[in-house]
């Protein structure tokens, strides 16, 4: 009887243990599912919030609500984004420039690398034969 009270005991003792640990896990659970309920309210806001912080940073100046007069400021502000557009612009211009210059000396440039890859196949096709003495190294027997 003894005996088998103590392997009720042993059989109550992992069961109260495992419980614990039940409960412990639960308690997680329900601490996870919280959080991301809070991320799912609040996520989209800041994303969202984050995301148009990003592209009016990267948003290039508009020029015309400034000329309309819808939106009064100093002249000198003005003036400073005028002078700031007009290098830009300059910029770009310069940039457009170059590309078509690149451009028009590809066909020159394609012939160069095409006669240059012709020149490397040759010389690949020569023997060993065909080079010169001065290059070579005299085996030692």
């Amino acid at each position: 009887m003894a005996e088998q009270n103590q392997a009720e005991e042993q059989t109550l003792e992992p069961n109260t243990e495992e419980m614990e640990e039940l409960q412990k896990l639960e308690e997680d659970v329900k601490l996870m599912a919280q959080k991301i309920a809070d991320c799912r309210q609040t996520l989209p806001d800041q994303l969202k919030d984050t995301l148009s912080s990003i592209l009016s940073a990267q948003r290039p100046l508009n020029l015309t609500s400034l000329d309309d007069g819808s939106d009064p400021g100093p002249s000198d502000v003005r003036t400073h984004l005028h002078s700031e557009d007009v290098e830009h612009t300059e910029k770009v211009q310069m940039i457009k420039q170059k590309i078509a210059n690149n451009a028009s000396a590809m066909p020159l440039l394609v012939k160069r690398m095409k006669d240059c890859i012709s020149r490397v196949d040759q010389l690949d096709s020569f023997k060993q034969d065909m080079i010169h003495p001065a290059f070579t190294r005299k085996r030692s027997t």
